[in-house]
């Protein structure tokens, strides 16, 4: 892997950090307790032993679960995949924040996981966040993160008055599977919407969608949609 070829190289010393103490954790017995998964995925947790010299792949390939299985996108249209590539960031336990073009090995941690020298990965990534994430937070922030990761960064500032997290009704699957499908909408329509109330509309073109404006400064607007 290629650590200089990242987005947001700023980042790279305390990836660097990060990826050396995660091969080191995880070549210790107690790994899979460190790291919070089961004892059975060995061969995950053997993994980040190699991160470095393991072959990589665009972090769009590498990343799974429902989310991404929603927003699908190897079926989207060149020009929506596109605009995916250039609108999507991705929180990262082990590089803070990469697009989906950005190239990396395969690799098992969560934001949760309090790392030994490290502690809490929201907390260690949170003071370089709050320096990286404002220059990729163009236009209105749709936040489709799960509560663990939200808490390595949260948008202040005049970024608060744009951001808006998608709130989904529903059991916590569908709410992954739907904040994906809001996601693909947003990126095959191909919508830039600068505000909140325009993303909403854009958002009710195919979601029951509601929103509701931030019940104090530095609170985001919360964009309820039905679960599909």
């Amino acid at each position: 892997m290629a650590m200089d070829g990242l987005s947001s190289p700023q980042l790279n010393p305390l990836r660097e950090r990060v990826i050396d103490t995660l091969a080191r954790v995880s070549a210790q017995p107690d790994a899979a307790a460190v790291l919070k998964v089961s004892a059975n995925l060995t061969d995950e947790i053997a993994r980040n032993t190699r991160v470095l010299t393991a072959p990589a792949l665009p972090a769009g390939d590498l990343y799974s679960g429902v989310l991404y299985d929603a927003l699908d996108l190897s079926s989207l249209e060149t020009a929506a995949r596109r605009r995916a590539n250039r609108w999507v960031a991705v929180q990262s336990a082990l590089y803070g924040v990469l697009r989906l073009t950005d190239r990396v090995a395969p690799y098992r941690l969560s934001m949760g996981v309090n790392l030994p020298g490290l502690g809490p990965l929201g907390g260690f990534w949170r003071p370089a966040l709050n320096e990286v994430m404002p220059d990729l937070a163009r236009g209105v922030i749709v936040d489709c993160r799960s509560s663990t990761y939200a808490a390595a960064w949260t948008p202040a500032g005049a970024l608060a008055d744009r951001w808006v997290q998608v709130n989904v009704v529903g059991a916590t699957h569908m709410a992954k599977h739907t904040r994906g499908l809001v996601s693909r909408h947003l990126c095959t329509v191909g919508s830039d919407a600068k505000t909140p109330q325009a993303l909403h509309e854009v958002v009710s073109e195919a979601f029951a969608a509601s929103l509701t404006p931030p019940a104090r400064t530095g609170q985001p607007w919360r964009l309820t949609v039905q679960y599909e």
